[in-house]
């Protein structure tokens, strides 16, 4: 096992563009670290510095203590998959397994072991002597990835890996990357833009934006704590519902304007957010997941259904809601002109709605997020 650590990382093009600002991370031993943001964030030009591919601006990659900057990427002991396979076609399965044991000079009779103890691991034994051409998607992912792996790496690095496979191969082969990674307890360095992965096979989270870190930690505890208005809607499906709203004093309690509603705040709301007592007056954003509305014939939002999705067995139904969406941009807050904005609602498969009628619907206020409109940052 082996333990990544990055400090003060930076990578500037010739250009003068910035892809990655003082990047801090430490990988532990075992762990499946997923670093995730939109394209264009930093986070392939990070993963290649780690490889050696890209050289630093300023900064230290740290392997086990020592730093590797001026270290030969065939002599950092690493792995690395990408989203093209690099395949021979003129290869088998088994001798583009083979091939880096084959540079590195081994006996024929150990590298036919080898290639059939990582085929074995990757499941992929029956299709040892077929060409590249004749394999699926997945299978083409699994031979590359049993490539990188049959030298034995300390360290694991994935880009994109999953990213030309259909929906169906990407969940299956995702679950197979993992499971071959905690049993073989090889630290990973993984880089996606889809979030679905990432919350499914991390041990951790790292949102990338701008060539920055903007959260860190456990999946889930990135999901249900965003730390700005950016994280909120760029993890998690469907995207958190944010609106402006104002924050009311309501004959000694507390409550939010949100258009022409008032949504009184309970106790639970309260403890969620202890400084809203404090906001009384000011435009907050008010964020909320699609599953923390239902509908409630006493609820204090009563809004149109524009439409409705079937995703397995729930409904994710659209609403029109007559108050102002915030979103994140790289210069900062933007709440929009538009009066209204679509938010949505998570239902039972079964539930009736009806196009273009009212529905009425509560919040569970002690679920709800308060962003400042002028950071962007979650209100604590």
């Amino acid at each position: 096992m082996s333990k990544l650590e990055l400090r003060g990382l930076s990578k500037v093009f010739p250009d003068g563009r910035w892809a990655v600002r003082d990047v801090d991370l430490a990988v532990d031993d075992g762990a499946l670290v997923v670093v995730a943001g939109p394209s264009g964030c930093g986070k392939t030009t990070l993963l290649r510095m780690v490889a050696g591919l890209e050289e630093p601006t300023a900064g230290e990659v740290i392997i086990d203590g020592a730093v590797v900057n001026t270290i030969r990427t065939s002599e950092r002991g690493i792995a690395l998959a990408s989203q093209g396979y690099s395949l021979y076609p003129h290869m088998t399965v088994g001798e583009n397994i083979g091939f880096p044991l084959m540079i590195d000079g081994l006996h024929t009779r150990r590298i036919d072991e080898r290639v059939r103890e990582i085929a074995r691991v990757l499941q992929i034994s029956d299709v040892l002597d077929r060409r590249p051409r004749q394999l699926s998607g997945g299978q083409q992912q699994r031979t590359a990835m049993a490539r990188a792996l049959i030298r034995d790496p300390r360290l694991l690095l994935l880009d994109e890996p999953m990213s030309n496979l259909d929906a169906k191969l990407r969940t299956q082969t995702g679950l197979v990357i993992a499971g071959i990674q905690r049993r073989l307890d090889l630290t990973t360095l993984m880089v996606t833009h889809d979030q679905h992965e990432a919350m499914a096979m991390g041990d951790r989270l790292v949102v990338m934006r701008d060539g920055r870190i903007v959260q860190s930690g456990r999946p889930i505890e990135v999901h249900d704590a965003p730390a700005n208005i950016f994280v909120a809607q760029f993890v998690g499906t469907p995207s958190m519902n944010i609106v402006e709203a104002t924050v009311l004093d309501a004959d000694g309690a507390v409550a939010l304007r949100v258009g022409s509603h008032d949504v009184p705040l309970d106790l639970r709301a309260r403890e969620r957010v202890p400084s809203v007592g404090r906001l009384v007056g000011r435009a907050v954003g008010l964020g909320f997941r699609a599953d923390a509305l239902r509908q409630d014939d006493d609820g204090p939002l009563d809004l149109d259904v524009l439409s409705t999705t079937l995703v397995v067995h729930d409904q994710f139904v659209d609403l029109d809601l007559d108050a102002r969406r915030v979103t994140q941009g790289i210069d900062g807050v933007d709440v929009a002109d538009e009066p209204s904005s679509t938010i949505v609602m998570s239902v039972h498969h079964d539930d009736a709605l009806s196009l273009w009628e009212p529905c009425r619907v509560s919040i569970d206020t002690g679920r709800i997020h308060l962003f400042d409109l002028d950071t962007g940052d979650r209100i604590t």
